[in-house]
Parts: structure tokens; C-alpha cells; sequence
């Protein structure tokens, strides 16, 4: 379609959903064949509900209304909900005018509960607004109390009217803060229904567990009778009757009780018809361990949809194929159902991995290091359960308390981001991103597009969501040491002391590379420091070598007790004056009621524990060199500072016309249908229409024409299509004063050019030069940059990015991180720049990238921060034809858009 043409009204997709019960609904468009499914419906539904919805008791009005949505083509909407085999419910809008429409809904009384009227209206509204739909209106009975709660708990925002015992609410279908939220709350109840088949079963099965071991299945089956599980274990093996002393069947079919977890480990070509005798059986979770899908290419995509397929129709939730398997350490449940040699102890860090060597890399290190683990999921292929599902399992899990992830990909990234925001205000979340090379960089045709690459993307997101984004598997563990330990760092302020002066260098150097503070000590804790002992006692404090576990003990209680820290790093080398027990019960006593966080270095000795135990529990990390504490401890002082900040909001704008917006786009489509780069003209048009104050620029063909456009001082650029870089060719003259100036400058660049048109220009006020641009990426949505701008731009690569949607904060941390910040808030007695007017300036970018889907790239380069105001001078805009973008925050399960 073209970008000019009104969307389909009846959506063409359908969509996998979880009811509130963790089963698995399909809500699609309504078909011509579904009449006699949608008339069976309509003789389950109760008297009282065929009432509450006609306002009378008539099955053939319910008959009538249901031939009218499967069988006109009106312009109306209909969704129907599939439960099982049956159709059960049906949702639907009439468009009233423009912008507004009629909703109903019909749901059969037996799935009453199951959230499915809120699915259908979640998903009504989503098809609505895309359609340009903004108010949905219904006209329901003050006593249909079930529609009424259904519709005053979905989070939407609403008017309600009472009259003549009708009630008239109309919804508006945007999605607000409120309404994410409430969906996110019902997704996460759904999601851990689901998931408790999978996390937490009592019946196992090992489907293909094999005599010998070696193989994936027997060992696999190994370590859920090592690691004695609580529930009961099966084998499933034609040719044996017991495998690893657990009894076998030969078919799941032939278990004598129900299952809640089959693990399959067959070849690639069985697995079909395995799962689809799990779903026969009642199987609620399955694990597919084997290869040989997605990652083969398209022979194995197609057998991989096919396996989705099955899944789906007996709402069975998977994980993998092509995976290590999952661990759910908790003491009532004690399933390892991997075919890895470690065995995880419990603990606070939730680990999901993409790739199965990772998966085992983090459960070693996180063992070798004494950190537990509360649950593992190895999500190899993702053709089901996803890191958005594991998330939202894992934020109201209480025995996690860190949640870790390795991706490769993202299935759906502003989901995840939105989701991260929510969980990161109670739970880290720390992300170690496999892929980072520049191979993907774009090639694009504008400073912002060829500055944007796959991980510009990806630190964006990121940034904006409160995640921690972990170089190494290594860093993601040992952050998690010290995140799953309270309480969070309060601020930037760090105690170094010990009786290692080196080490204690080393980490203040690390400390001040990591932006920690180091504050001198006050004289008084100064001089209580040298009672002690402390032979340095500024900070870092030096104890001096033969520092005894006692004066340890005692420096820390003065530092504790000073409130001159946030933090406190230890340093201690083991030597004859104290072995490392002593040192450890010191640190523990002085430790035990610290309000701050530890993190100890300790050397000098092969039997240091990783951990040192204190009386309330906790467990303080130990790491083996001070660079790595000190980085551990500055990721904390991260998330603690995103953490206390407050979230921001999406400012709303004034003087904004986004009905001339989409006028410009749909003239310019007209004449371009194919979409390509904007003339001046058109583009400062469409950026007024943001309300972005815009340097005037007029187009000659000729030297006369020029000089008839100029009121001096004027810039004049060449106008030559294709010219990114002007500057580059001598494609520009500023600060021209009069016609012979200008005419000069007019050969110069007309003969540079080889082109006879030119811009010709008033001088912008005199300011920094800053570059604002957005860039669409097909799975992460507009990226908005700001950086330096001008000739510099790409040799100083100051940039800064950030998705939608931008908060007040969002902006101003983008301005604030710019290295030429100091710039413009007035370096060394200049006039500060109208900062206020360039965050102005990014949320109209913003929000004209929202409100123009068609909007591929934007570059204001220069835009001219100045005291009096923020102006875009050069501007460079790429329109290209674009479908409807997917509702990436509908609560659909992976494999539909997802």
C-alpha cells in the first residue's frame, strides 16, 4: 500500500494470547465460514447474557448480529476469540464518524473468569486505533456488573454517563501510562500461570532418555535424580523398562499419571508427532531439546512453525528447541532439568540464556563464585517462551532478586523495553548482548542514518529502560554479586581501605575511571582512622602491612558509623598476622549492621572463600583482584541512580499541527509514491508543522535569481541532488554581505557543484552547533539522536540516543551526555545556549517521527543553539512508503509479530 492509502479495516492477522488462567486463546478477525460457529455460540450463551447485551431476550437478534459481522463487509470490525475448538466470544466496532466508533461484545458464559472479554477489548482497541479509530462508545446496562468491571479494569481511559439505567462510556483507544501497566499486571499474572508448568511441575517426563549415558536424554534424566527432585520422574523409552533407575514407558500416552513436563530429546523428524501425543495427554510444558529447526535454514523454519502450530493448539507452553534445558532451584521444587555437569545451588540471580554454552558458562562462573541461582532457562531457538516471558515470570518471583539475560536477538525490543522499566524499579536487569559487530553499520544517506548502527539500537533501549548493559558473562556475574546483596549504594561516595596500599591505588584509580567518588576523609574520622592504627588515613586508608583482623575490624566500624560514605571497598593481603578466617569473622562483625554496601579484595591466600557469610544472612562478594570489585560496585551506583530518579513524562506539545503533518506526507506521496528525499521546501514545511523554528531558505536556478532572493547577511549551498556533505565539494559560502559577495560565491559553488541551483539563506544567530536526527529501525522504532553538529560531526561522533516513547528526562539526559554540554551552558563566560528551546526541538522531532510512521530519516544539521532560541538551519528528510507498524505492546505470545 502506499502511504497515502486508508489501512484494511478488517485486520488481517490473528494472534496467540494467554487467558487469565495461563491457557492459550486465539482472537482473529471474523471469517465468512465462522456463521455457524458464532450461531452455535449463540445458543450457549445464558438468557441473562443475551439480555445484558440486547437489552432483551432474542436469539435471533444474537443471530442477526452475528450473520451481520461474518457475513457483510460493512465498515466494521469484528474479532472472534477460539478457545479450544470452539468459538466462545466475539468483540466488534461500527464506525460512527471520523475518529469515533460503536463497540459490543457477546462472550459465552462459560468462559466467564478466564480474562477473555479483556483480551478481546485489548485487542479491539488496538485494531481501532490503528485505524484511526480514538474513542470507542458502548451503551451497556447499569446492571451487566461483569461488562462494567471488565471495562473499569482495563486501564483505558474512560468517561462514564448514567441515564435511564444505561450506562454510555466512551474508551479512548491510546495507550496510556495507566493502561501499559494494567496490561502488564494481567500479562504477568497469565504469564506466571502459564510458566508454573514449566518452572514448577510435580510430574516429569524424558522423552528419549537412552540407555547409555552420554546421551542428552539419560543425562539429562541423570541430573533431575541427582539433584532429587521433588515431584515424580518418567522415562519414556520403547526398548527398556527403566532408565537410571527411573521407571520407563514406551509412549507418554503409557505414563500411568498426568504429566506436567515433558522433556523431549528425540531425533528432529519425531519431534512433531511427540508433542502432538504430549497435547493428546494433557502435557501443560515442554522442553525441546533437540537441534535441527530454525538455526538449519528454511527447511527447518517451516518444521519449527509446525512445532509452534501444536504447541499452540493444546496450550502448551515450550521452551527451545534446540536448547540446554531449565533449573528452578527452590527447595519444594529441586528440578535441574539440564543435560550440563553443573549443578546450581539456590540464590538470588534469574538467568535466561539464548545460547546453551552461555547458559553453562554463567551457571559455572556464578558456582565457582558462590552465587546461587533461583531459576535457569537455556530459551535456545525462542519459538515460544521468549526473554519477555521469563521478565515477567521472574519480576514477582520473591526468591529473585537479580534477573540476568544473554540475547542474541530481540523478538520484540519495545515491549522489552517497556517491561524492563516497570521490573527495574523493584529488580535489576542485566543484559549481556551477543553481536556486536559493526558489520550491520548502515549505509545511509545522512549524518544520523550513517551514524546509526544495530547496537545504536540497542543502547538505546537499554539506556532508556534502567538495563545494564554487561560486556562479558564474567562482569553479568559478578555485578550480580553485589546487586543481589543490600542495600543499593546511596550515592557516588567510596571508602577504599585495607592493608594493601597498591591494591588500594588500583582501586581508587578504577573508582575515579568509573566516575566514583573518593572523598577525603574528615579530620576527625581521620584522626580516630590513626588510633586505630591506619598509617594512611585520607582514603584511600591504609592500614599498613601487619594490620591485624582486630584494626580492620575497628576501621571499618569508624567509617561505618562516619556517614562520610556510600560504599566501602576492602582490600586486605593475608599474611602471618592473620589468617583468612580472622579476616573474614572481622569483616562479617564490623559488617553485619552496615546500611552501605561491601565489596571485599582479598589476596595472598588459595583457600578464600568467594563470600564471607554474615550473622543476618547476607553474603558479601569477594573478588580476587580490585579492578573488579570496583566495576561491580559502579554498575550497582548505576542502577541505584536510574532506580531513585523519578521515571519522567512524555511532554505534551504545543503549537503542533498534526493534521498539516499528514497533509505535506500525503501530497508528497502523491507525486512520489515511491518515497525519497524531501526538497527544502517541503521539508521546512513539514518541520513547522513539529513547530520547529526554521532559518528560511529559498531555491535559485541562477545567479540573478540568487541575488533577487538574498537580504543580507546570507549563506548560500549548493542545491545539487545527491550532495550529502556540502561543505566537502565547497559547496558553501556563509556571511555574505552583498551582491558581489554573493555572486562571487555563486560561480564558486554552482562550478564545485556542477549543478546551477542553490540555496540561498538568512544567517541564523550566532550559537553551538548541534545535529538532531531520527533514524527507523524495523524492529526498535524512530531512534532520535542529538550530538554535535556541524563539519565536525562525524570526526567528533558526540552523539546520543534514545527511542520512543521520549520522556522530559530521557531529553535532557541526552543533552546532558553530550561532551559539548559544557559548551552550551556557557564555557568559560559565554552566553549560555537556550537549552531549553533544543529539548524543545528533540520532543517535536519525537514526536513528529510518532505522528509520521512514514518518516525513515531526519537530519537538523546544523540546528543553531543560541541564546535566543533553537534553529534549524540545514535539514535533510526521507519519506518512504511504510504498512501499518504492529501493536508491539499487545499482550500476543511470540510467533505472531512478536
Amino acid at each position: 500500500m502506499t502511504a497515502i492509502e486508508q489501512p484494511d479495516a478488517r485486520p488481517r492477522a490473528g494472534w496467540d494470547v494467554l487467558a487469565a488462567d495461563g491457557s492459550v486463546v486465539r482472537i482473529r478477525p471474523v471469517r465468512e465460514d465462522d456463521e455457524p460457529a458464532l450461531e452455535a455460540m449463540n445458543q450457549r450463551v445464558s438468557d441473562e447474557s443475551i439480555y445484558l447485551r440486547f437489552f432483551g431476550i432474542s436469539r435471533h437478534m444474537a443471530d442477526e448480529y452475528t450473520h451481520h459481522l461474518a457475513a457483510d463487509h460493512g465498515d466494521h470490525v469484528a474479532l472472534v476469540a477460539e478457545y479450544g475448538d470452539d468459538v466462545v466470544g466475539i468483540a466488534s466496532y461500527e464506525t460512527l464518524r471520523a475518529g469515533e466508533a460503536e463497540m459490543a461484545f457477546l462472550l459465552q458464559d462459560s468462559v466467564h473468569g478466564r480474562g477473555i472479554g479483556t483480551l478481546l477489548l485489548e485487542q479491539l482497541a488496538a485494531t481501532a486505533r490503528e485505524n484511526g479509530i480514538e474513542r470507542l462508545r458502548a451503551d451497556t446496562l447499569g446492571e451487566n456488573g461483569k461488562m462494567l468491571r471488565v471495562l473499569a479494569d482495563s486501564g483505558f481511559e474512560q468517561v462514564r454517563k448514567l441515564d435511564s439505567g444505561v450506562v454510555e462510556l466512551v474508551l479512548d483507544t491510546a495507550y496510556h501510562p495507566l493502561t501499559l501497566e494494567k496490561m502488564a499486571d494481567r500479562e504477568r499474572a497469565a504469564e506466571n500461570r502459564s510458566l508454573r508448568r514449566l518452572f514448577s511441575p510435580r510430574t516429569v517426563a524424558v522423552i528419549g532418555a537412552g540407555r547409555r549415558p552420554g546421551g542428552i536424554g539419560h543425562e539429562l534424566l541423570h541430573n533431575i535424580v541427582r539433584g532429587r527432585f521433588t515431584g515424580s520422574v518418567y522415562a519414556v523409552n520403547p526398548h527398556v523398562g527403566e532408565v537410571a533407575e527411573v521407571p520407563a514407558y514406551p509412549s507418554i500416552s503409557a505414563v500411568p499419571s498426568t504429566v506436567d513436563l515433558a522433556v523431549i530429546a528425540v531425533p528432529a523428524e519425531q519431534v512433531l508427532d511427540v508433542l502432538a501425543e504430549c497435547g493428546k495427554c494433557g502435557v501443560g510444558g515442554a522442553v525441546v531439546l533437540t537441534s535441527g529447526f530454525s538455526e538449519l535454514g528454511t527447511s527447518g523454519r517451516e518444521l519449527q512453525r509446525e512445532l509452534l502450530e501444536i504447541a499452540r493448539r493444546h496450550s502448551i507452553r515450550l521452551i527451545g528447541p534446540n536448547c540446554l534445558g531449565l533449573v528452578n532451584t527452590a527447595p519444594e521444587v529441586r528440578l535441574n532439568a539440564t543435560f550440563a555437569e553443573v549443578s546450581p545451588m539456590p540464590g538470588a540471580l534469574a538467568i535466561a540464556a539464548q545460547s546453551g554454552a552461555v547458559g553453562i558458562a554463567v551457571l559455572e562462573h556464578a558456582g565457582r563464585t558462590g552465587l546461587g541461582i533461583s531459576e535457569f532457562v537455556s530459551l535456545g531457538n525462542k519459538v515460544d517462551v521468549s526473554g519477555n516471558d521469563v521478565l515477567l515470570h521472574w519480576w514477582g518471583d520473591p526468591r529473585t532478586a537479580v534477573i540476568g539475560l544473554y540475547l542474541e536477538s530481540f523478538g520484540n525490543p519495545r515491549k522489552f523495553g517497556g517491561l524492563a522499566r516497570m521490573i527495574g524499579r523493584t529488580k535489576p536487569i542485566l543484559v549481556v548482548k551477543g553481536g556486536r559487530s559493526i558489520g550491520g553499520r548502515r549505509a545511509g544517506a545522512s549524518h544520523t542514518a550513517a551514524a546509526a548502527t544495530p547496537e545504536t539500537a540497542v543502547d538505546a533501549l537499554l539506556a532508556q529502560s534502567g538495563v545494564l548493559r554487561m560486556d562479558t558473562v564474567e562482569e553479568l556475574v559478578e555485578t550480580a554479586r553485589v546487586l543481589a546483596v543490600p542495600p543499593l549504594p546511596r550515592g557516588r561516595r567510596v571508602a577504599v581501605v585495607g592493608n594493601a596500599g597498591g591494591a588500594g591505588i588500583l582501586a581508587a584509580d578504577a573508582a575515579a575511571r568509573l566516575g566514583l567518588e573518593l572523598p577525603e576523609l574528615s579530620a576527625d574520622v581521620q584522626e580516630q582512622l590513626a588510633a586505630v592504627g591506619a598509617v594512611g588515613t585520607a582514603n584511600p586508608v591504609d592500614l599498613g602491612a601487619a594490620a591485624s583482623p582486630s584494626s580492620l575490624q575497628e576501621a571499618l566500624r569508624v567509617l561505618l558509623a562516619s556517614s562520610e560514605v556510600d560504599s566501602m571497598v576492602v582490600n586486605y593481603a593475608v599474611t602471618r598476622a592473620g589468617n583468612v578466617d580472622e579476616i573474614y569473622d572481622a569483616i562479617a562483625a564490623a559488617g553485619d549492621a552496615a546500611g552501605l554496601p561491601i565489596v571485599v579484595n582479598c589476596v595472598g591466600s588459595r583457600h578464600a572463600a568467594p563470600e564471607i557469610a554474615l550473622p543476618d544472612g547476607r553474603r558479601l562478594p569477594v573478588f580476587p583482584f580490585p579492578e573488579s570489585a570496583v566495576r561491580a560496585l559502579a554498575q550497582a551506583v548505576r542502577y541505584a541512580e536510574w532506580r531513585a530518579r523519578p521515571q519522567g513524562v512524555v511532554p505534551v506539545l504545543a503549537q503542533v499541527d498534526a493534521a498539516g503533518a499528514r497533509g505535506v506526507v500525503q501530497r508528497f506521496f502523491r507525486e512520489s509514491p515511491e518515497g525519497r528525499w524531501l526538497d527544502p521546501r517541503q521539508a521546512s514545511q513539514l518541520l513547522r508543522c513539529a513547530g520547529v523554528s526554521v532559518i528560511p531558505v529559498v531555491t535559485a536556478a541562477s545567479q540573478a535569481e540568487a541575488i533577487a532572493a538574498a537580504g543580507y547577511p546570507v549563506a548560500v549551498k549548493t542545491a545539487a541532488p545527491g550532495v550529502l556533505h556540502k561543505t566537502d565539494i565547497g559547496g558553501v559560502r556563509v556571511g555574505l554581505a552583498n551582491a558581489v559577495q554573493l555572486g562571487k560565491a555563486y560561480e564558486e559553488i554552482t562550478s564545485a557543484a556542477g549543478d546551477p541551483r542553490v540555496l540561498v539563506q538568512a544567517m541564523a544567530p550566532k550559537g553551538t552547533e548541534l545535529a538532531i536526527g531520527v533514524v527507523r529501525d524495523r524492529l526498535f522504532g524512530p531512534l532520535v539522536m542529538a550530538g554535535s553538529g556541524g563539519v565536525l560531526t562525524d570526526v567528533l561522533a558526540d552523539r546520543q540516543w534514545r527511542g520512543l516513547p521520549l520522556t522530559d528526562l530521557d531529553a535532557l539526559d541526552m543533552l546532558h551526555s553530550l561532551r559539548c554540554a559544557p559548551v552550551l551552558a556557557g564555557y568559560r563566560g559565554a552566553q549560555a545556549a537556550d537549552q531549553d528551546a533544543v529539548l524543545s526541538v528533540i520532543h517535536r522531532i519525537a514526536w513528529l517521527a510518532n505522528v509520521v510512521p512514514e518518516l525513515a530519516e531526519l537530519d537538523i544539521n546544523p540546528l543553531m543553539a543560541a541564546p535566543s532560541g533553537a534553529f534549524a538551519v540545514d535539514v535533510r528528510i526521507r519519506l518512504t512508503p511504510t504498512p501499518p507498524e504492529p501493536d508491539w505492546y499487545g499482550r500476543h505470545l511470540r510467533g505472531d509479530d512478536s
